[in-house]
């Protein structure tokens, strides 16, 4: 018996020796040749009503009477259903939403405070020492007398227009009979009328730069505010 080393020594057989073998050898003779399709399959009725293109009806009309059949006429509910079909109660303890406007009972409205609730009612007053001392008592805030500084007054008192303002102008104010009958002149005609210039298709170039431009000579301040801003260096 070869051994495993012996075994994983022999060459791989060569399969591409005999290309064109056949899988299937048959002693006697070659089965016969077919020109026909090799199956033949049938429809059921189903795959052929799941064949058929689906068809759309471009005017439907529904009648909106339904047609109720005659179980669902002759249908009794289980319990179950019943009581499903009962609205869910509110929790314990619920109430409902007091009206905005709940009517009151005639003894509230007849209701007469008493004199502990007419107490409590009124506001409560600030009590603050008057002068200075052993002997200062504590008094209401409205009765202790209070004066403002001079210069509190001066703030007080309000500002007035100055003897040459003018307020503003209405909308609706009268036009000179100057203004109405002015003529333009013909400078002040040729100042408003725009710029003509030929259009981008005619041969206008937008780039161009003017004679004036470029035989212009800078300023002696343009040339001082040109230059770099001098830098501090640091002395060791």
């Amino acid at each position: 018996m070869a051994t495993l080393t012996q075994m994983l020594a022999q060459p791989k057989p060569n399969r591409l020796r005999y290309p064109d073998r056949r899988s299937v050898y048959w002693l006697d003779q070659l089965p016969p040749e077919k020109t026909g399709s090799t199956t033949k399959t049938e429809l059921t009725p189903r795959w052929s009503e799941l064949c058929r293109s689906k068809k759309f009806y471009a005017q439907v009309t529904i009648s909106p009477v339904w047609e109720v059949s005659e179980w669902a006429l002759k249908a009794v509910p289980s319990n179950r259903l019943c009581s499903l079909a009962q609205p869910r109660a509110p929790a314990v303890g619920w109430q409902p939403g007091r009206l905005l406007l709940s009517p009151l009972n005639r003894v509230t409205q007849t209701a007469v405070a008493t004199s502990r609730i007419c107490q409590l009612a009124q506001p409560k007053r600030r009590l603050v020492l008057e002068g200075s001392g052993p002997k200062s008592k504590p008094v209401p805030m409205t009765h202790i007398p209070c004066k403002a500084s001079a210069h509190i007054e001066l703030l007080a008192t309000p500002k007035f227009d100055h003897p040459k303002f003018e307020g503003e102008r209405s909308v609706c104010r009268p036009i000179s009979r100057a203004a109405r009958n002015y003529v333009a002149s013909p400078r002040l005609h040729e100042l408003s009328s725009p710029k003509e210039r030929k259009a981008l298709f005619e041969g206008y170039d937008p780039y161009i730069v003017s004679r004036a431009a470029r035989s212009a000579s800078p300023s002696p301040r343009i040339q001082q505010l040109c230059l770099p801003l001098p830098r501090k260096c640091s002395s060791n």
